[in-house]
């Protein structure tokens, strides 16, 4: 009976702060709680563990697709990259991207270690806003922007990378694109060790 007593209570103060306020907290918290996602952490007991200097080098192909904000693929691709690392452990992913319009894109990523060795920061020419990759267990996730040719010139694009390792040889990568905290696109791509 309590319960129904503080319900009847809750109903009868919606009058005096007026249901548009109602309306707009209501929102606000469908947003933030739309903006919770999976933590790098939740993967930290998942197999086969990810280790970038193993995975991310030497030769590896690449195959996937461009989904715009519908979900529609929008164009296919297909991909190498030549991976190494130098004795003070900075990666350079080299990659050469081939759509199925006939545009090739080529970044060269260079992965320089964190002063605690728990991250590398992500950088290429292309890249506006450098990342930082973090992993565990399975998964890696890299935060970054992307300058992007878009009509006759050129939108940056956050992406948001996540990498699960499914076998020691194959890893599969979701970028979800957004611009202004908004989804337009994402890509999905199965990376393989050549």
């Amino acid at each position: 009976m309590k319960s129904v007593k503080k319900v009847q209570n809750l109903c009868s103060v919606i009058p005096k702060i007026g249901r548009r306020s109602i309306l707009v907290l209501t929102a606000i918290l469908a947003l933030l709680g739309g903006c919770s996602g999976p933590a790098l952490t939740d993967y930290s007991e998942r197999e086969p563990k990810l280790v970038p200097e193993d995975f991310f080098n030497g030769e590896l192909s690449a195959r996937g697709v461009v989904k715009d904000m519908s979900g529609e693929v929008i164009r296919t691709f297909d991909a190498d990259i030549s991976a190494s690392w130098d004795q003070s452990g900075v990666g350079t992913l080299d990659e050469e991207f081939r759509f199925d319009d006939g545009e090739v894109q080529t970044r060269i990523w260079t992965l320089t270690p964190s002063a605690t060795g728990d991250s590398f920061h992500a950088e290429a020419g292309d890249v506006t806003e450098p990342g930082t990759m973090r992993w565990s267990g399975n998964s890696i996730n890299m935060n970054y922007v992307l300058r992007i040719a878009y009509g006759d010139g050129t939108l940056d694009v956050r992406m948001d990378d996540w990498m699960y390792l499914v076998t020691p040889d194959t890893l599969i990568n979701q970028t979800t694109m957004s611009k202004w905290g908004v989804d337009v696109g994402e890509l999905l791509l199965v990376i393989q060790k050549k």
